[in-house]
C-alpha cells in the first residue's frame, strides 16, 4: 500500500548506499511533492545485483521546483522537474 497520496509534501532521503542507487543526488536532501503513485514495482536497487528486488517498493513521480534545486537557476519560476522515485527514498515533511 502506498504512503503517500498525490499532492503530499516529502523530503528526498540523504544517503549514497555501497550498491547501485537510483536517487539522483542533487535532488537529495531537497522537498518535492507527490504528483502520482505508479503503484508498486521490484525495487532496482536489488535487482541490480541480482536479487529479487523484493519485497516491491511504491514508486511515484515527485515535483521539484527547478529554483529549489538549482540556485543560479536562471529559468521562470514555475519551472519543474519531475522525477520517478521510489518510496524508500521518501520521508515524510
Amino acid at each position: 500500500m502506498a504512503k503517500f497520496q498525490p499532492g503530499d509534501q516529502v523530503r528526498i532521503r540523504v544517503g549514497v548506499p555501497p550498491t547501485h542507487f537510483r536517487t539522483p543526488e542533487y535532488v537529495q536532501g531537497k522537498h518535492g511533492q507527490i504528483e502520482t503513485s505508479w503503484g508498486p514495482f521490484p525495487n532496482p536497487e536489488g535487482l541490480a545485483y541480482g536479487g529479487d528486488g523484493l519485497p516491491a517498493q511504491p514508486l511515484y513521480l515527485v515535483k521539484f521546483a527547478q529554483t529549489d534545486l538549482w540556485k543560479e537557476y536562471k529559468g521562470a519560476a514555475q519551472d519543474t522537474l519531475l522525477l520517478d522515485i521510489y518510496e524508500n527514498w521518501l520521508e515524510t515533511i
